[in-house]
C-alpha cells in the first residue's frame, strides 16, 4: 500500500544535471561504484526488478528488454553508441582474458599512473601553446598585416587571360597524407605515434579508434577533449582492456545515471503522444462538461442532490487527466496494454508454422533474441534512421489511426506494478478534487431562474 501512494516517478535527468552529479570524472575513478553497483543516485522510483544490471543481464520482460533499451538510446535519445560501446567493451574483456597468455602479454596494462602522467602532459602542452600566443596580442592584430599567419601580400594581375598561380594542394601527396585515413588522422590529432606492433587485437583496437574514440567518428562517444586524447595515446601504447578503462567506466556512468532512469520513464507510458494527448484533450472536456452540468443544476430549481451526480464527469476527467500528464492511457491501462512503438509497426513478422498466433507470442519471439538488427552491431555507419521505411510510412498515418494503433500486452509485472500505483494515486487525487468540487456545488443555494 506505501508503494502505492508514496510512488514517484524517475525525475527526467538532462546533461545539465548529469555534470551536477559528476562532480568530475575521478570520483568515477575513485569508486568502482558505477561498474558494479545495480543503483545509482538517479535511481529513485525504478524497482529492483528494473535496475540497469537486471536490464543488461536480460532478466527483464518487454517493453524493458534490452532491446528496447537500444531502440530507446537509438529512437528516443539519439544516444545509441554508448550501449553499442559498452556491450562491445565487456565482451572483448572476457574474449581478452580467454586469450593465450602468449600473446596477451605483448599488451601490457595501462596502469592509472600513465594515464595521470599523460593528462599532466596534456595539460602542459595546453598551458604552453597559450602562452606561446597571448591573447591580447592575437585581438590587437587580428585583421591587420601584423596578424600572426596572415597571407603575405602579392601583386594582383591585372591581365584576366593569364593563368594565377597555384597553390600548394594535396593532390600529388601520397594516399596516406590525405585526410581519407582516418586512423592517422586520428592519432595525429591527439599527438599520438601510429602503432606498428604485433600485439593482440589490434586491428579490433584500431577499428574502436575510428568507430568511437576519434573525433570524427560515425558513432563518437560524448568525451571531452582531455579524455579523447588520453584514449587515443592510450590505445596506442597497447590493446590491453585497461586502455579503454576510463571511457568504459564514463559511458557506463552516463547510461546508468541519464539513459536508463530516462528510459524507465519513458516505458512508464503506455500510449503515444497522439494517444496521450487524446486522452488529456477527453479529461479536460469531462471536467468541462460536468462543470457546466453542475452550474446549470445550481440555477435550476432541481434539487442539489441531483448536482452530486457531476461528481462522476469530475472523477472521470481528473483521473484521466493526471494519468495523461504522466504519459498514461486510463483505457490502456484497464486491459494492462501499451500501444506498439512507431518502428514495431511496420516490422515484418517471419513466417511461422504455428497458426492462430497472438500478436503477443509473436513479439515475446521477437524479443528473444533473433534478428536483433545492425542496432547491435560493435561496428557499422552512424545511428542514423531518417532514411528507414517507417519514418515516412508512420508520418503519413492519419491522427486517428495513430490514436488507435494496435495494442499488446504488458509483459514485465514490475513495470504493471508502478503503472498501478500511477493509476491508483490519479483516482486518489480525482476524489479528492471531485469531493471538494460536489461539496461545493451542493452548497450552493439553488438559483431557481427555472
Amino acid at each position: 500500500m506505501s508503494f502505492l501512494l508514496g510512488y514517484r516517478r524517475p525525475d527526467y535527468v538532462d546533461k545539465e544535471k548529469l555534470h551536477r552529479d559528476n562532480n568530475s570524472l575521478s570520483s568515477i575513478r575513485k569508486s568502482n561504484a558505477s561498474l558494479k553497483s545495480g543503483r545509482s543516485s538517479a535511481s529513485s522510483g525504478i524497482p529492483d526488478a528494473l535496475t540497469f544490471d537486471k536490464i543488461m543481464s536480460g532478466g527483464t520482460c518487454p517493453p524493458c528488454t534490452i532491446r528496447d533499451f537500444m531502440n530507446y538510446l537509438l529512437y528516443i535519445e539519439h544516444a545509441a553508441e554508448n550501449l553499442q560501446f559498452l556491450l562491445w567493451y565487456r565482451d572483448y574483456v572476457k574474449r581478452f582474458s580467454r586469450a593465450d597468455t602468449s600473446e596477451t602479454q605483448l599488451s601490457p596494462e595501462w596502469t592509472q599512473a600513465m594515464e595521470d602522467e599523460m593528462a599532466a602532459r596534456i595539460q602542459k602542452d595546453a598551458v604552453d601553446k597559450m602562452k606561446r600566443e597571448p591573447k591580447v596580442a592575437s585581438t590587437l592584430f587580428k585583421g591587420t598585416d601584423f596578424e600572426k599567419g596572415a597571407a603575405e601580400v602579392v601583386v594582383e594581375n591585372r591581365d584576366p587571360f593569364s593563368t594565377p598561380p597555384s597553390t600548394p594542394s594535396t593532390r600529388g601527396a601520397p594516399s596516406f597524407l590525405s585526410s581519407s585515413h582516418p586512423v592517422q588522422d586520428a592519432f595525429k590529432a591527439a599527438g599520438a605515434t601510429q602503432p606498428f606492433t604485433i600485439q593482440p587485437f589490434r586491428t579490433e583496437m584500431t577499428r574502436v579508434l575510428v568507430t568511437y574514440i576519434a573525433a570524427s567518428a560515425p558513432r563518437a562517444l560524448n568525451l571531452s577533449g582531455r579524455e579523447r586524447r588520453i584514449a587515443v595515446h592510450a590505445i596506442a601504447h597497447t590493446t590491453h582492456p585497461s586502455a579503454l578503462l576510463s571511457v568504459a567506466r564514463t559511458v557506463e556512468n552516463t547510461l546508468r545515471r541519464q539513459s536508463h532512469p530516462n528510459f524507465i520513464r519513458w516505458c512508464i507510458g503506455n500510449g503515444n503522444p497522439a494517444r496521450v494527448h487524446f486522452a488529456r484533450v477527453l479529461g479536460a472536456g469531462a471536467i468541462a462538461l460536468a462543470t457546466v452540468a453542475a452550474v446549470v443544476l445550481a440555477l435550476s430549481q432541481v434539487g442539489r442532490g441531483w448536482r452530486a451526480l457531476c461528481a462522476v464527469g469530475w472523477v472521470g476527467g481528473i483521473a484521466a487527466l493526471v494519468a495523461s500528464y504522466k504519459g498514461m492511457c486510463v483505457v490502456l491501462h484497464g486491459v494492462h496494454h501499451r500501444q506498439v512503438r512507431p518502428w514495431e509497426l511496420f516490422e515484418e513478422a517471419a513466417p511461422s508454422p504455428i497458426a492462430n498466433r497472438s500478436l503477443d507470442e509473436s513479439e515475446l519471439e521477437d524479443q528473444s533474441g533473433k534478428g536483433k538488427g545492425t542496432s547491435f552491431d560493435s561496428f557499422g555507419s552512424a545511428n542514423s534512421y531518417e532514411d528507414q521505411p517507417w519514418v515516412v510510412r508512420y508520418e503519413r498515418r492519419s491522427v486517428v489511426r495513430k490514436v488507435f494503433d494496435r495494442e499488446v500486452w504488458v509483459r514485465e509485472p514490475a513495470l504493471r506494478q508502478i503503472q498501478d500505483a500511477i493509476f491508483v494515486q490519479s483516482v486518489l487525487a480525482a476524489l479528492l478534487g471531485a469531493g471538494v468540487l460536489t461539496a461545493l456545488f451542493v452548497a450552493v443555494p439553488a438559483g431557481g431562474f427555472f
